[in-house]
């Protein structure tokens, strides 16, 4: 009998130190800002395209095991925002657009899923590819009833604790009243701030804590509310897949028990607002590369890491096709530069040389940066539009007035031929109510397949990782 109650004994602890080990330490929580299931889909018909292929080429983050759909809508509105989105995404709790951490009541604080990491005593780190204090990555620390108060969501990142934080800088770091600046801040909190990733490899690594953000050299080029778009970036940029590898390395140096890190790919939903079509493909794509870094890092651990990548809404309302039953995406290999840098771009041209700027000059810009009459034959109506685009900076140069705007008219015009010729329409420049996708690798996550909510991606992560859910 004695012999038989050991036997049970022991087949318990054995079953329990089983349970135990096979246990996920190593979590990756990838959130694709604006990313629906038709910005997927038309990357993949787009490299599909690039092999004279009908039909689609998928892509790292949809080749993984686990597929489903995901509801975005928040606690007040049938279209969510990013603040909303990204606390259902992080906490498990929907809440008024607008709103960070807290419930619609806009009072009541609730704990993320970064948080519940911590507390079961793992690393944890956050990054974006867009200023560290916006909505998505402040939604895994925040507790603010408005996303605009980023000085205060600054001192909330300050509170948190959390071991690794990356994207462009602080947004708004500074207070009219004289209070320190968000960067101050930090350092008074422990936080060690590197800049760009050169930097990162030189002094970042043995921090206590640590804040990757981009150069101030290459800040002052672009804008520091985000890192540039990938057909932008230059070789001295700090990229979301360098973010990624940085992260790893720190978290991993950091606590051998495991991590959990939260990373966004920002600038998808920024190029999905503006309706440019190239640039969005290549933002999902240099998402992407990142996800490829996890995916090797998974490859390295596959018993003890998850990877969940989902989206906190679409962004745009696109629709591949216009009319006739076709698409002509690999149009869009021609797109070489962001219509944002189009613009920089023209108005520097301008700014650098008046008397130089001319319709020759643009058509040039045109033709090397778009592909128009390089790959890209237009038809008369659209020559016509942006001959009409041409004339109103024209007059605009004659009259010394609003030439900027009339410079922005032709690039807004360049962006919607671009999409006209791809055959892609898009039903407004905000957010829509469309699916957004789940897409998952590793141990438990089958948890994920079929229509789920967004406010179950964060309690199934911490059930697979066993975290503790508040």
């Amino acid at each position: 009998m004695k012999t038989r109650f050991l036997s049970c004994i022991i087949a318990v602890v054995m079953a329990m130190s089983a349970f135990a080990e096979s246990q996920v330490k190593y979590v990756f929580y990838f959130i694709g800002d604006g990313m629906g299931v038709n910005q997927i889909n038309v990357t993949e018909t787009y490299q599909a395209a690039l092999k004279g292929k009908i039909g689609f080429e998928p892509i790292l983050m949809s080749s993984l095991p686990v597929v489903g759909m995901v509801n975005t809508y928040s606690a007040t509105n049938g279209v969510t925002d990013s603040a909303a989105g990204g606390t259902a995404l992080a906490t498990g709790h929907k809440t008024k657009n607008g709103a960070i951490g807290v419930l619609k009541d806009l009072e009541t604080p609730v704990t993320s899923i970064a948080d519940w990491a911590q507390k079961a005593g793992k690393a944890v780190g956050v990054a974006t590819t867009v200023a560290i204090t916006h909505a998505t990555p402040a939604s895994f620390y925040g507790h603010q009833p408005n996303r605009n108060m980023y000085y205060e969501l600054g001192q909330d990142l300050c509170k948190s604790g959390f071991d690794f934080f990356a994207g462009s800088d602080f947004h708004k770091p500074y207070k009219k009243d004289g209070e320190p600046s968000l960067h101050e801040q930090a350092q008074s909190a422990g936080y060690t701030i590197v800049k760009g990733y050169k930097e990162y490899e030189k002094k970042g690594r043995k921090a206590d804590k640590l804040i990757l953000l981009q150069s101030d050299k290459m800040n002052e080029k672009w804008d520091s509310e985000q890192l540039p778009y990938a057909l932008d970036q230059t070789k001295d940029d700090l990229t979301l897949e360098q973010i990624v590898r940085a992260g790893i390395n720190y978290l991993t140096n950091k606590n051998k028990d495991g991590f959990f890190f939260a990373i966004e790919g920002g600038m998808i939903d920024w190029a999905c607002h503006r309706n440019d079509i190239g640039n969005a493909i290549n933002e999902v794509l240099d998402m992407d590369k990142a996800i490829k870094v996890a995916y090797e890092f998974y490859q390295q651990h596959p018993d003890e890491t998850i990877i969940v990548i989902s989206a906190d809404h679409e962004t745009g309302g696109l629709v591949m096709g216009v009319g006739p039953y076709e698409l002509r995406t690999d149009y869009l290999k021609y797109q070489r530069k962001s219509i944002d840098e189009l613009k920089k771009i023209l108005k520097g041209q301008y700014q650098k040389a008046p008397k130089k700027f001319n319709w020759v000059a643009v058509e040039k810009q045109l033709k090397e940066l778009m592909g128009f009459g390089a790959g890209i034959e237009l038809n008369d109506k659209q020559k016509e539009s942006l001959q009409g685009r041409w004339k109103s900076i024209e007059k605009a140069i004659q009259e010394n007035n609003k030439i900027n705007e009339r410079i922005d008219d032709l690039c807004e015009t360049t962006k919607h031929i671009l999409s006209e010729v791809a055959l892609i329409s898009w039903a407004s420049g905000g957010h829509s109510n469309g699916y957004v996708p789940v897409y998952a690798v590793g141990p438990g996550t089958e948890i994920f397949q079929g229509r789920i909510d967004n406010i179950e991606i964060a309690p199934g992560i911490a059930k697979i990782a066993g975290y503790e859910a508040e």
